[in-house]
């Protein structure tokens, strides 16, 4: 294989698997073990509107289906950046190591790092649909 498939396949690798994640966190986990109601009353414990939940939901699950398929890879990116530094927030109480109780902020802090490198790198290969250009990326 040469160094651009290489590159390409990479890049391929950690949309799919972003994509994933977010599919797991918000149909299985926010959906299906804590439902969308107690997901709600969470955000509310924090303070946050409880409909807000519902938008995290949608956001996650809509944007890890795109992942997967590669539309508007870099868009679907950046626009998923502010609902996991939301994450990010929210675990701070907990402290660093993801395994504590109520879970650390290190694994959401990832997660947000990973979406903004996805934004950088763009679509890689197989992607459905190629990101338009953000403010002077060019699409890989």
């Amino acid at each position: 294989m040469n160094e651009q498939r290489l590159q390409q396949s990479g890049i391929t690798l950690l949309r799919v698997s972003l994509g994933i994640v977010l599919i797991a966190h918000s149909v299985y986990l926010k959906m299906m073990v804590f439902t969308l109601p107690g997901t709600a009353q969470f955000f509310t414990s924090l303070g946050l509107p409880g409909f807000l939940a519902y938008v995290v939901f949608a956001l996650e699950a809509l944007g890890g289906i795109a992942l997967i398929l590669g539309v508007q890879v870099r868009w679907v990116s950046l626009a998923l950046v502010p609902v996991l530094l939301g994450a990010t927030w929210a675990h701070l109480p907990a402290g660093w190591l993801f395994s504590n109780p109520n879970g650390g902020w290190e694994y959401p802090a990832f997660l947000t790092v990973a979406a903004v490198a996805q934004a950088l790198l763009g679509d890689g290969a197989g992607a459905l649909q190629k990101s338009a250009s953000v403010r002077g990326l060019q699409p890989a």
